[in-house]
């Protein structure tokens, strides 16, 4: 599981994000990860892209929800909210962490507003 990033998400803008479980098949390891992109312009997209490539190296993928991100790399600022609509609202204090794993010197923040 090494070899897949905890996170991939835009530079900078508010997009679409889902979180997503991997696991090998059959149970056993899992690890949950953060996927968002401005090219999406529904939260499906995300994981129709995300799925395959997981597929290919033996995950399977759960998308357990979505919502919104707000990337301010200037500032080093980024907001967690908002839903999918297809989804449901991720759990975002768990992206929130997963963020904080990369983005070490940045304030990360969520909430339940839809904007």
């Amino acid at each position: 599981m090494a070899a897949v990033r905890d996170v991939e998400i835009d530079p900078e803008g508010t997009f679409k994000y889902i979180l997503v479980r991997l696991q090998r098949p059959g149970g056993g390891e899992q690890r949950d990860i953060v996927r968002g992109t401005k090219a999406a312009e529904f939260h499906n997209h995300i994981f129709e892209k995300v799925n395959p490539e997981m597929e290919k190296l033996g995950y399977e993928c759960k998308c357990l929800g979505g919502g919104k991100i707000d990337h301010n790399s200037k500032d080093k600022k980024i907001r967690v909210f908002g839903l999918s609509t297809g989804y449901g609202k991720a759990d975002h204090s768990v992206t929130v962490e997963i963020l904080k794993k990369v983005y070490t010197d940045y304030e990360i923040t969520w909430s339940d507003d839809k904007k």
